[in-house]
């Protein structure tokens, strides 16, 4: 698909698209949770590697999730100090979470809010969207929307063009990803963000 502006990229996000913008790791393709199912596809990816649901806030994101009071006091305490960045929570998913994106364990979901002001304007506008990196699962993630247009040629793809340079490239690096079990806190995926309270 040709690239569109920010107002384009966001209308056909709602209306269930597959769409691409960047964030403060790689881009990503995202698509409204309940269409979870057009991004594997895409890909060419297994339903073995879930997605990560991305939002704006934390408003918009802890409805996804469920756990005790002294459970979302913790999710949230971590939550404060790191976000928004490139940190990914994997929690106890509520009835909201489409089983979709996470078909190996519907029973939890990755969250995480974006530090890049471009993808919070996006998500702030469609509401939370299942994500994964830009790339042909078993390729490395592409790192600019024209790669990306030119991959996924139906994917609708953010014109960066008039775009600051740190807007456009982000620290190429996937988010560190940290999941909650009954024992605390567990690693499954190291990124730039280091936790220092596992």
């Amino acid at each position: 698909m040709p690239k569109v502006c920010q107002s384009q990229l966001i209308k056909v996000a709602q209306a269930g698209k597959v769409v691409s913008f960047p964030t403060d790791t790689v881009p990503a393709l995202g698509v409204i949770p309940k269409c979870a199912s057009l991004i594997f596809s895409l890909k060419k990816r297994s339903l073995n590697k879930p997605l990560i649901l991305m939002g704006a806030s934390t408003k918009d994101i802890w409805q996804y999730v469920k756990g005790t009071p002294q459970e979302l006091a913790t999710w949230q305490q971590i939550a404060k100090r790191y976000w928004p960045g490139s940190l990914t929570l994997v929690l106890p998913a509520s009835s909201l979470a489409p089983a979709t994106i996470n078909s190996i364990d519907s029973n939890t979901i990755g969250i995480r809010i974006p530090k890049h002001k471009i993808a919070q304007e996006i998500l702030a506008k469609t509401g939370c969207l299942a994500t994964t990196s830009s790339n042909l699962s078993g390729y490395p993630p592409l790192k600019t929307m024209t790669a990306i247009a030119t991959t996924f040629l139906d994917v609708y793809t953010l014109d960066d063009s008039k775009l600051a340079f740190k807007e456009k490239h982000a620290s190429g690096i996937p988010s560190t990803v940290v999941k909650w079990t009954e024992n605390g806190w567990i690693t499954l995926r190291q990124g730039k963000v280091v936790i220092n309270e596992l």
